[in-house]
């Protein structure tokens, strides 16, 4: 991919500069009082569980990522205006989401709301839907446009390749796009935690990609620093945000290198079939070391891995079901073949 030519970064920095320009005016975040959301009685967990579900949901429905994130932005400016019950929750969220797709998706994407409804066997109906489209409209004053966390990660990675297109090389082996998924990943993670309400989007955004920048670069402070300047973001409340986002992201293990790749371990393949030689099969021992070596040389066709174990050598379990050998060590192994890391990463 070619790098954007200084025209092109003149013209991220005006986007940036509207797209901040819209967080000022529209970005709104619940409240914590008492362990619930100021004004309802929900409670953080209960809140989570609502937008990972959310997620699911917008998968479901092939809605895009800054679907999913406006859909969240819309919800959370909801719960900042309005005081609610945690019953109505799932249908605040799934119109929320409804509304996103609206904005966002083209109308070939969405389906109607009652096949909405359907596929994601909700209990409401089209008209519940409907009423709570208006109350959402009208507290919200019929402006949904806000600025989410996807608008600024799409336009900090135009920043960073147009600036410093070495490292987007550098950080994922030749494909920029790698690092963009990444984020996205993380930042779907990240907006259904309750700590992380108190930022904008703008600064969980640039949080998450300079924990990327880090681990690609030792000079990446001075990236950073002119992300942060273009931001316009205290350096205070960014720091915080990072720490947060850096403990939530090591928690949930989505902090492993993007290259990380793992590959069948022949040695313990080996060790890990030896119970299947049954006795008295005098050619046993013999295809237990051919598909051994097979393995060692990457011969084996991996597409069949995914069938399961026991597919891998197209045989039947069934017939084994009289040795307790088998039984037993069935109880005590993963239907997963021993994996180790790469040597190369």
């Amino acid at each position: 991919m070619k790098p954007p030519g200084e025209e092109e970064n003149q013209r991220l920095g005006t986007v940036l500069l509207n797209t901040l320009a819209r967080e000022m005016r529209l970005w709104r975040a619940p409240a914590l009082k008492n362990g619930c959301i100021q004004g309802s009685d929900i409670s953080p967990t209960r809140y989570h569980e609502v937008i990972v579900w959310l997620r699911e949901m917008s998968s479901v429905f092939q809605f895009s990522s800054e679907t999913f994130a406006l859909g969240v932005c819309v919800l959370n400016s909801l719960l900042a205006t309005v005081k609610t019950q945690l019953k109505y929750l799932k249908c605040m969220a799934i119109t929320s989401l409804i509304l996103a797709a609206k904005i966002n998706e083209e109308d070939e994407v969405i389906a109607s709301v009652k096949d909405l409804l359907e596929q994601s066997r909700c209990k409401f109906s089209t008209a519940e839907i409907l009423r709570m489209e208006r109350v959402i409209l009208n507290k919200l004053h019929w402006d949904l446009y806000i600025a989410t966390p996807m608008d600024f990660i799409h336009i900090f990675h135009g920043l960073l390749m147009s600036r410093h297109p070495q490292l987007m090389l550098a950080g994922s082996q030749k494909r920029p796009c790698l690092q963009a998924s990444l984020w996205t990943r993380q930042v779907q993670h990240c907006m259904a935690c309750h700590q992380l309400w108190q930022f904008k989007g703008s600064i969980l955004a640039l949080a998450i990609i300079t924990l990327e920048l880090e681990r690609l670069t030792p000079d990446w402070f001075s990236v950073f620093t002119d992300l942060l300047r273009k931001a316009q973001i205290e350096s205070t409340e960014f720091i915080c945000c990072k720490e947060i986002v850096d403990e939530y992201l090591t928690g949930l293990e989505l902090s492993l290198p993007t290259n990380a790749v793992y590959i069948l371990d022949a040695a313990s393949m080996l060790a890990f079939r030896g119970y299947d030689v049954q006795e008295g099969d005098g050619d046993g021992n013999k295809k237990t070391a051919v598909r051994a070596k097979r393995a060692e040389k990457g011969d084996q066709d991996m597409d069949d891995f995914y069938d399961g174990f026991w597919c891998l050598y197209d045989e039947d379990v069934s017939v084994k079901t009289g040795n307790h050998r088998l039984q037993d060590a069935q109880k005590q192994i993963s239907p997963c073949p021993p994996l180790r890391p790469s040597s190369s990463q």
